[in-house]
């Protein structure tokens, strides 16, 4: 695959698995951990944290994928 199609492929992979931990995390009742005058500051966090973890679920699916292709090489 050239430089570009991977490049495409990496952007796409995590936007898709940040917006799938995003959806997830809606889930989750976090309330219990806000204080009532910080709900903006929880929200940014949340999306933070959301980043984090599409980010790295991305980043391990892309290098499966990436390891997966360089098996041909072993024989």
């Amino acid at each position: 695959m050239s430089i570009g199609y991977t490049a495409l492929v990496g952007i796409i992979s995590h936007i898709i698995f940040i917006y799938i931990t995003w959806v997830a995390m809606q889930g989750i009742n976090f309330e219990f951990f806000v204080r009532k005058d910080k709900v903006t500051e929880a929200k940014i966090i949340i999306i933070f944290i959301a980043i984090f973890i599409g980010s790295g679920v991305s980043n391990f699916v892309l290098d499966i994928i990436r390891w997966c292709q360089d098996l041909v090489y072993l024989f």
